[in-house]
């Protein structure tokens, strides 16, 4: 049988992954890039290193495998952009990611100017650095007048990771995005399905530089000659990284819901195929567009992104230096009992939902002499458990959907202890499945439908499999006094920087 190949395109590190047409897990290739830091607030990649990451992944992944590849599909970061030459396929600039604050001014010039209730009711998103728009408008702005100097003529080619990646697979052959990565953007009319000319108009970007948008699901194009796998390989499958999850967890329902703890954790609830209208506090986002790109085809999702979560892991390992390998924080922070009464908000970038602070800074309170590396590392774990929370009461109040349960995924859902963390403060079961890589999972399963490999989604929800579940140990009264000790301290982080 043949299988299905994903390309992870993580913040941090690429992961090619091949899946066997039973859901389970068959070969995987992983490699770390390099995070540049130019400025504080600014994050930059350079795409040619994350392209060769992706190739080497490849090339490393095919060597293992004994089967034929039927389909490759593609997941991302999202709202890191990337300008190119068409000509030479050559960066004109380093990716500017999504945890990007350079542009955080100039988001509020936008909305002091008027322009927040086009945003929102266009795009469903909100005005803040975190999407790609202002981001692109930095990067073509004049250097001399503080931007990347990057000239918007005819040769210029701009898009997300995934149109970019789309580009090199193909030898340049395609410049395509699809809905998924298009609604983050807020260059895109999540209603009409289609670029807002107005919204382009009014961050000065080109129409003539963005990618076609086409369904989530059905063939892009193929691979060319000597990118890692042979060539001809249809590339069939593209979804934004947490769009991929909903779909790898085979949340189909509406008021289905999951969380990623990845570099940042993000909170997805499928609401179906109508767009409902803006939410104070979340986003409103496409999942996902089946067979066309259309109001039929496609699903939605209310989405809270919160931003530093895995990140402040790393912290923990590369900026206090208090552990040496990310997999050794569960441990250390089960071995106490608590906090000590400490609290940590990873505000390393601004607070994102329900909050939306750009000037936001991470903060650490109620250190004591008796503090150790231990309090902190379990405080770490604890914060991601209380943002969940927040953005998750966000959400029902808003959507009238009670969070009855919720599917788990990334890296930190390892931990038990923060699955039982997780469950107290939402006061519902939580459940992690056996396939923990459902980022890959659902790009796999997108390219696999549309080349198939599977039938339908119900084949996805026959193949997701239950690892562990956890259900609250703690009653409602417990869980909020903790979490009224949280936002104590996370309304010391509000507003810190200054304007």
């Amino acid at each position: 049988m043949a299988v299905v190949v994903a390309i992870d395109a993580g913040t941090t590190g690429v992961r090619s992954f091949a899946l066997d047409h039973t859901g389970v897990p068959v070969g995987m290739s992983y490699r770390e890039f390099t995070q540049h830091f130019p400025r504080p607030g600014w994050v930059e990649h350079d795409p040619v290193e994350i392209w060769e990451a992706v190739r080497t992944t490849l090339v490393e992944l095919t060597g293992s495998l004994d089967e034929p590849i039927a389909a490759i599909g593609i997941t991302d970061q999202r709202e890191t952009v990337v300008a190119w030459d068409r000509r030479t396929g050559e960066p004109r600039h380093r990716a500017i990611v999504w945890q990007d604050r350079r542009t955080a001014t100039r988001c509020d010039e936008l909305a002091d100017l008027g322009h927040l209730d086009l945003v929102r009711s266009t795009t469903g998103l909100v005005l803040d650095p975190y999407f790609s728009g202002s981001k692109v408008e930095w990067l073509l702005r004049p250097v001399e007048q503080g931007g990347g100097g990057v000239i918007a003529d005819e040769h210029l080619a701009v898009g997300t990771i995934d149109t970019w990646l789309m580009w090199q697979l193909t030898g340049g052959a395609v410049h395509a995005t699809e809905p998924s990565n298009a609604s983050r953007t807020m260059l895109f009319d999540i209603r009409s399905l289609s670029w807002s000319d107005e919204l382009c108009d009014l961050f000065g970007v080109p129409g003539s530089a963005l990618p076609e948008v086409r369904p989530s699901s059905g063939r892009f194009g193929e691979t060319a000659v000597g990118v890692g796998v042979p060539a001809g390989i249809p590339i069939s499958g593209v979804a934004g990284d947490q769009q991929a999850a909903l779909f790898g967890q085979a949340c189909f329902e509406p008021g289905m819901t999951k969380n990623t703890y990845g570099t940042g954790s993000f909170v997805l609830m499928n609401v179906g195929n109508t767009c409902p209208d803006p939410v104070e506090g979340l986003l409103t986002t496409v999942a996902w567009s089946l067979d066309s790109v259309d109001a039929a085809s496609t699903t939605y999702a209310l989405e809270g992104a919160i931003f530093s979560t895995g990140s402040a892991i790393q912290w923990l390992r590369d900026g206090l230096e208090i552990i040496d390998d990310a997999a050794e924080t569960g441990a250390l922070a089960e071995s106490v009992p608590d906090t000590g009464g400490v609290v940590l908000v990873p505000a390393f970038t601004g607070l994102g939902s329900p909050w939306w602070d750009p000037y936001a800074r991470g903060a650490i309170v109620g250190i004591t002499r008796g503090t150790t590396r231990a309090h902190l590392a379990r405080a770490t774990v604890e914060s991601m458990a209380y943002q969940t929370r927040d953005v998750v009461d966000a959400m029902s109040a808003a959507s009238g959907h009670t969070v009855t349960a919720m599917r788990v995924d990334g890296g930190a859902s390892v931990m038990s202890l923060l699955l039982q963390l997780q469950a107290d403060q939402i006061q519902a079961p939580v459940s992690r499945p056996v396939v923990q890589e459902t980022t890959a999972l659902g790009a796999a399963y997108l390219a696999g439908l549309a080349e198939g490999v599977w039938d339908s989604p119900d084949d996805v929800t026959d193949n997701w499999r239950l690892d562990t579940e956890v259900a609250p140990a703690l009653d409602a009264a417990a869980a909020d006094a903790l979490h009224e000790t949280w936002r104590r301290g996370l309304d010391r982080s509000r507003d810190w920087e200054t304007h």
